[in-house]
């Protein structure tokens, strides 16, 4: 895999609580160089993002639920709504852990069908086909019967991929979870890895694996490891 393949798995992420207005500026100059698939900020940086990548390739992505998953249902559909009204191209929405784990799985399906259903309301931004939902399965958290069950209730509901952890419950991205999951989904979703990707040999694993999307922070040193020439973007 090339640097510059690889480039466009990657969803360049800056989701810390103390992430600065300076940061999101260098985030999205980096995706803008790289050629990353989008950058992925919190809710109130979505409109400094689009406004950055305003003609650009790059995909603004937020989160939705984030990092619990435990909000109402009308209150990730708002979150979506909001964030799609300020360019957001895609949505990474945490799944309802807690009702997950208590067999409440209807809950959780309409709980993800609310916010797909909002992302296939609206008009995508230019050159989107559509606003693309990633629901996060937080894999850490979860048995491997209750990862399979999540990754089937995210299909039922018509979401575009399943991810694995927000970065924010301990563990991360697994190539046996990434395996799991496209097991599961097989060609139908996408599979997003994340949490804890930090050099080139485990992201290509995890691409080996099944990924076809990584969320990292770590996107810039990812493609200049092994790079001839890292400045040759």
């Amino acid at each position: 895999m090339t640097p510059q393949e690889l480039a466009r798995l990657i969803d360049h992420t800056a989701l810390k609580p103390d992430t600065t207005e300076a940061r999101i500026r260098t985030l999205c100059e980096e995706a803008r160089r790289y050629g990353f698939a989008a950058v992925c900020v919190n809710p109130c940086f979505v409109p400094l993002a689009a406004e950055l990548l305003q003609g650009s390739e790059v995909a603004v992505c937020t989160v939705v639920g984030f990092p619990l998953g435990a909000n109402r249902t009308a209150i990730k559909a708002a979150e979506a709504e909001q964030a799609i009204r300020d360019g957001a191209a895609e949505l990474d929405m945490v799944q309802n852990i807690g009702l997950l784990k208590s067999g409440r799985l209807r809950e959780v399906l309409e709980d993800i069908r609310a916010v797909v259903g909002v992302a296939r309301a609206a008009r995508p931004p230019a050159g989107r086909d559509r606003i693309l939902v990633k629901v996060i399965l937080e894999t850490a958290l979860l048995t491997d019967a209750e990862k399979e069950t999540a990754c089937r209730l995210a299909l039922e509901a018509g979401a575009d991929f399943v991810k694995t952890s927000t970065g924010f419950a301990g563990g991360g991205a697994t190539v046996e979870d990434v395996a799991l999951m496209r097991r599961v989904v097989g060609d139908r979703m996408g599979v997003k890895a994340s949490g804890g990707i930090r050099t080139r040999a485990q992201a290509e694993a995890l691409v080996a694996a099944g990924a076809s999307r990584l969320g990292t922070s770590a996107g810039v040193a990812l493609v200049q490891d092994g790079a001839s020439d890292p400045e040759s973007y």
